[in-house]
C-alpha cells in the first residue's frame, strides 16, 4: 500500500490542472503556440493539389481522371464515376464564374441547408444519384472542388475517410490513420468517426494535415454543432464533433506543447474574472461598478469561486441592477426609505434574464438581504484601517436588524422541511435500492445470456422469449467488433431493448445508489473518487479495515470513511468493471462545473466512454438517472407519486441513521466532512419522542464531560472504543448491527434478531440449524408439544430468510483490488 510520501493526496487546491503550467513535451510539433481561438485555417501557400491545379480542367480531364483516381477498383465502378462526373460537371458548367470553385458556390449546393447533388439525378435511371455521388466524392478528394460544412454533409458518402486518404500521399495523415486504428478501447464505429472528421476537416478547409492547427479543428467542431451536423447526432445542436480526432492528434504529437489534450477544455469558458462576472449585470454607474469589482477583489482571499460567483450575483444582479431600474440617478449607496421599499417588494421575485418574473416569489429573501448588509458593514470596517480607498462610499445601511427579524425561524423552518423530506424517503429507500439492484441484476444477466446468441436467432430467459435483432447495422458490428453491441426483442411485448446501453447506464445507476447510501458523501465528491482513494488500514489486533478517502468538495478537509461490505463491494464491483480487460484505469481529466476548471488526469472511478471519448459522469447525470428510476417506480408503487430521490437525500438518510443509532454526534460529522456540529444536527431527522429524548440526554451527557468548543478531531481513546464496539459484535454466524454503544437486548437469540447479519461462509452451519429444527419439530409434532411447534416455526422462518440474505450475498464474489499506486511520468 502507498503511503502518503508517494501519493500525491488530491484535494481542492491541488486536483485542478493549469495548463499554462503544464511541463513542454518532448514530442516536437510544428506550432509555436498552444493558444487556442476558433478559427479557420488561413489558407496555405501552396494549395493541396494531389493531381495538379484542375481548377478550370475540361470535363473530358476529369473523366479520365475518374478512371484512375482509385487504382485497384472495378472498372464498372470507374465507368459510374465518369458517367457522374459528366452529368455533375456539365450541369457546373451552366453556371457563372472561371473555376469550378466559383460555379460550385453559384450552384447553391454549398449554401447553408442545401440539397445533396443527387438530385441531378434523371428519376427514370436507378444509378444516377450514386453516380452523382461519387463524382462530388472525386471532386472533393481531388481537390477540384473545396466544399462548406454544409456542402459537403448535405451528401452522403458510403465511405470518404480511406478514399481521400489514398488520394493525399500524405504521410501524417497515413500515421493518423494508423494510430486510430491502434486505439482499442474504441469501437470500430467511433474509430471511422474519428477518420471521418478529420478527412472533412482537412476537405472543407483546403489544407493538408501539417497546416491543421488548434484553432482550426475547434472552429470545425463548433460550426458542426452549431450547424447540427456532428457525425452521428442527427442533427442535434447540442453535440460536437472531432472529439476523438483531437485527442489522438494530442497523442501523435501533432498540437503545440501544452495543449490541452481534449477538445472539451476549449469548449467550456472556465471561470471568469471578476469585471466580467460583475459586467454579466450591465451596471451603468462607474463608480458603483468599480466599487463592487474592488470589494469582490478584497473578497476573493477568503472564498471560492462559487461563492464569489453568487455574491456577484446578488450584489451587481439582484441589489444594484434593480435600484438603476427604479432609480437611474441613483449615484452612491445612500438610499432613501422609499427607494429601499420599492427595492424590496421588487426582490420577492425571482429574476430571468435581468426582468422580474412576477409569477415566481422568492422564498428566502434573506441571503439576499445579508449578502447587502455585509457590503455595508464591510465598508464601514474597511473604511477606518483605508480611508482614501472605502470612505467616500461609506451610507447608513438600510436593512436594519428588524428586517433580518426571524431569520433563525425561517432557518428552522428549511430544516422542518428537509427532515420531513428525510421522514417521507426513508421507508422508501429500501423500495428504490431493490429497484434499481434488482433491474441491473436483470440486464446484467440478459447481456450475458443474449451475448453468445446468434443475430437473428431466438432464446429463453428468465421465462421469457427473446429474439437477437438481426439488422444490417448489426450484421456489420458483428463482422468488425469484437464485442458487438447486443440488442434484442422481447418476443411477448415487441419492445426492442439496447441490453448494452441499459446495462451499463443500470450499473451506474446501482454503484451510485449503493456509494451515496451506504457513505453519506455529497455527489460531488461521488464522482471525484479515484483509485487513489482505496486504501487500507491494519489495526493492532491484525485485522486489515477498507477506506475511502474522500476529497472535500465544500471544506478543505480530506476525510476518510471506513467502508461497510456493501460498500466495499459497490468499489470493487467499477474497478472490476474498468480492469476487465487487464487494464488499469484510464487516466482522464474532470471539469469541475462548479470551479469552472479541469483536473489533472487521474483515475477517477466514476468514467466511462461514450462514443469517442471517455469522460467523468457528471453530477446532474446521476440526478437524472435516480429521477428515472423514481418515476418507474411511481407506476406501479403509489408511494412514489411525486416523490423522487436526490443525491443529497442519501446523505440526509445516513447522517440520520448513524446518529439515530447510537453514533456519538461529533463522530458523525467527521464522517460527514462537517465543520460545524449543529450542521450535523440539521442533517439529523427523528422518528418518535423516546429517540428525541434519548438522543438530547446523551448529548447533553457528552457536553457535560466535554465543551462544545472542544468538538474537533476523535481522539485516539474515542477511536479505540469505537473499534472495540465492533469486535463485541462478532457473533458465530456472522455480525450483529446493533447500534453503536448498546448492548444485546435480544438475550443472544441470534436466529431471530433481525439485527443479525449472517456471513455467506456459514450457509452450511445455517443447513445444519434448519435440519436439526425439522427433526425437533417431527418429535414436537409426534409428542403433541404445540406449543414448542409454535416456536419451532418461528425459528425456521427466521433461519430460512437468513439464508436467503445470505445467498444473494454469496452470489458476489470477492473482487481483487490491487494495490492502487503512482505511475511513472512518460518522457
Amino acid at each position: 500500500m502507498p503511503s502518503r510520501t508517494t501519493v500525491s493526496t488530491y484535494t481542492v487546491r491541488n486536483r485542478r490542472q493549469n495548463y499554462s503550467e503544464t511541463p513542454r513535451e518532448k514530442v516536437p510539433t510544428r506550432f509555436s503556440s498552444a493558444s487556442v481561438k476558433a478559427a479557420p485555417a488561413p489558407r496555405p501557400e501552396k494549395p493541396p493539389a494531389p493531381f495538379g491545379d484542375l481548377s478550370r480542367a475540361d470535363i473530358t480531364e476529369l473523366c479520365d481522371l475518374a478512371k484512375v483516381v482509385w487504382p485497384g477498383q472495378t472498372r464498372s465502378g470507374a465507368e459510374k464515376r465518369r458517367a457522374g462526373v459528366r452529368m455533375l460537371f456539365r450541369h457546373l458548367a451552366k453556371l457563372p464564374g472561371d473555376t469550378w470553385q466559383e460555379r460550385w458556390e453559384a450552384s447553391g449546393f454549398n449554401d447553408e441547408n442545401a440539397t445533396p447533388v443527387s438530385v441531378l439525378g434523371r428519376q427514370e435511371v436507378r444509378y444516377d444519384r450514386s453516380n452523382l455521388t461519387s463524382a462530388l466524392r472525386m471532386a472533393f478528394a481531388a481537390r477540384i472542388i473545396q466544399p462548406s460544412i454544409s456542402g459537403f454533409r448535405a451528401n452522403k458518402f458510403i465511405d470518404y475517410a480511406e478514399p481521400f486518404r489514398q488520394v493525399q500521399k500524405d504521410p501524417g495523415l497515413d500515421e493518423f490513420f494508423s494510430t486510430v486504428d491502434a486505439q482499442r478501447h474504441l469501437t470500430a464505429v467511433h474509430r471511422h468517426r474519428a477518420k471521418f472528421d478529420l478527412t472533412c476537416a482537412l476537405t472543407t478547409q483546403g489544407i493538408n494535415l501539417e497546416h491543421l492547427t488548434p484553432s482550426a479543428l475547434l472552429h470545425y467542431s463548433l460550426e458542426n454543432k452549431r450547424l447540427g451536423l456532428t457525425h452521428g447526432a442527427n442533427r442535434d445542436h447540442t453535440r460536437f464533433a472531432a472529439l476523438g480526432a483531437w485527442e489522438i492528434l494530442h497523442k501523435m504529437g501533432h498540437f503545440p506543447p501544452g495543449t490541452a489534450p481534449t477538445l472539451r477544455t476549449f469548449i467550456y469558458n472556465g471561470q471568469r474574472s471578476i469585471e466580467e462576472l460583475v459586467d454579466l449585470y450591465g451596471i451603468k454607474n462607474a463608480g458603483v461598478r468599480q466599487l463592487l469589482i474592488d470589494y469582490l477583489v478584497r473578497r476573493r482571499s477568503d472564498t471560492d469561486y462559487v461563492t464569489l460567483q453568487g455574491l456577484a450575483r446578488h450584489l451587481a444582479g439582484h441589489f444594484w441592477s434593480v435600484i438603476e431600474e427604479i432609480s437611474p440617478d441613483q449615484q452612491d449607496l445612500n438610499l432613501s426609505q422609499e427607494l429601499y421599499d420599492q427595492w424590496r417588494a421588487e426582490i420577492q421575485y425571482w429574476r430571468r434574464n435581468g426582468k422580474t418574473d412576477r409569477t415566481k416569489i422568492r422564498k428566502d429573501p434573506a441571503t439576499l438581504l445579508l449578502a447587502v448588509r455585509g457590503l455595508y458593514v464591510d465598508l464601514h470596517s474597511w473604511a477606518v484601517a483605508e480611508p482614501e480607498r472605502w470612505a467616500q462610499w461609506v451610507a447608513p445601511c438600510p436593512i436594519l436588524p428588524r428586517d433580518l427579524k426571524g431569520f433563525g425561524k425561517r432557518r428552522r423552518e428549511v430544516n422542518r422541511r428537509m427532515a420531513d423530506r428525510t421522514r417521507v424517503r426513508q421507508p422508501l429507500l429500501p423500495v428504490l435500492v431493490r429497484h434499481v439492484e434488482e433491474r441491473y441484476e436483470r440486464l446484467a444477466s440478459l447481456l450475458e445470456a443474449a451475448s453468445p446468441v446468434p443475430l437473428g436467432e431466438s432464446f429463453e430467459h428468465q421465462g421469457r422469449r427473446f429474439t437477437r435483432t438481426n439488422s444490417r447495422e448489426d450484421r456489420r458490428r458483428a463482422k468488425i467488433l469484437a464485442e458487438p453491441t447486443v440488442r434484442v426483442t422481447d418476443d411477448d411485448t415487441g419492445e426492442l431493448i439496447h441490453v448494452t446501453m441499459a446495462e451499463d447506464s443500470a450499473f451506474w445507476e446501482w454503484v451510485a445508489v449503493e456509494i451515496l447510501r451506504h457513505s453519506g458523501i455529497r455527489v460531488e465528491e461521488l464522482v471525484e473518487l479515484t483509485h487513489l482513494s482505496i486504501r487500507q488500514y491494519e489495526r493492532p489486533n491484525g485485522e486489515v479495515i477498507a477506506l475511502l478517502v474522500v476529497a472535500p468538495s465544500k471544506s478543505e478537509r480530506e476525510r476518510v470513511i471506513p467502508m461497510s461490505a456493501e460498500l466495499f463491494h459497490a468499489v470493487a464491483q467499477i474497478i472490476r468493471r474498468h480492469t476487465r480487460n487487464g487494464q488499469a484505469i484510464p487516466l482522464v481529466s474532470r471539469y469541475d462545473g462548479h470551479e469552472k476548471v479541469w483536473s489533472d488526469a487521474m483515475p477517477f472511478l466514476f468514467q466511462r466512454q461514450i462514443g469517442t471519448v471517455r469522460g467523468v459522469i457528471a453530477p446532474a447525470t446521476v440526478l437524472n438517472m435516480i429521477g428515472r428510476s423514481c418515476e418507474e417506480i411511481a407506476e406501479t408503487n403509489p408511494a412514489f407519486a411525486g416523490t423522487k430521490f436526490t443525491p443529497h437525500d442519501f446523505r440526509r438518510l445516513f447522517a440520520t441513521d448513524i446518529v439515530n443509532g447510537g453514533l456519538p454526534i461529533h463522530i458523525g460529522a467527521a464522517l460527514l466532512g462537517h465543520l460545524n456540529l449543529q450542521t450535523t444536527q440539521g442533517y439529523v431527522a427523528v422518528f418518535a419522542e423516546d429517540i428525541v429524548k434519548h438522543y438530547q440526554e446523551f448529548l447533553n451527557h457528552r457536553r457535560a464531560l466535554r465543551p462544545e468548543h472542544e468538538y474537533v478531531d476523535v481522539t485516539p481513546e474515542e477511536w479505540e472504543e469505537f473499534e472495540e464496539h465492533f469486535d463485541k459484535r462478532k457473533v458465530e454466524l456472522g455480525n450483529c448491527a446493533r447500534p453503536y454503544g448498546s448492548p444485546c437486548q435480544h438475550e443472544h437469540a441470534c436466529i431471530r434478531c433481525p439485527m443479525l447479519q449472517v456471513n455467506p461462509k456459514m450457509l452450511p452451519r445455517l443447513a445444519e440449524i434448519e435440519k436439526d429444527l425439522i427433526l425437533r419439530r417431527k418429535r414436537a409434532e409426534a409428542e403433541q408439544w404445540l406449543g414448542e411447534i409454535e416456536g419451532i416455526d418461528m425459528t425456521l422462518t427466521f433461519v430460512r430468510t437468513k439464508q436467503a440474505d445470505a445467498a444473494r450475498l454469496a452470489h458476489r464474489p470477492p473482487v481483487s483490488l490491487g494495490i492502487p499506486t503512482t505511475r511513472p511520468q512518460s518522457d
